[in-house]
């Protein structure tokens, strides 16, 4: 193997690892949409929604402080006002916590 091929497949190897460091894979069915991480990590790099309940998704840290309640309203599962219940919920949840 050359040199440059040994590079190239080297900086893909890079790509795809800061692509899945940096970005979630959200599945609504057939469709990805792709939200941005908050840091890196691999933690949630692919997640599917099918079959779940949206309190489970939302209960999710990582992927609730990403703005996945935007995404799921921005799909049709959720009402904007619903969307801020829950998030008052977890904020409340949080100051006691704390």
């Amino acid at each position: 193997m050359t040199v440059k091929k040994k590079f190239l497949w080297w900086a893909c190897l890079a790509a795809v690892l800061y692509v899945a460091l940096n970005y979630h894979f959200i599945f609504f069915g057939r469709r990805v949409k792709i939200l941005k991480k908050s840091q890196p990590t691999l933690e949630y790099t692919f997640f599917s929604v099918h079959g779940k309940k949206i309190r489970k998704i939302l209960d999710i840290d990582p992927l609730r402080e990403d703005g996945i309640g935007e995404l799921l309203v921005e799909m049709g599962m959720l009402t904007e006002e619903r969307l801020e219940q829950y998030m008052l919920k977890y904020e409340y949840e949080e100051d006691e916590y704390y």
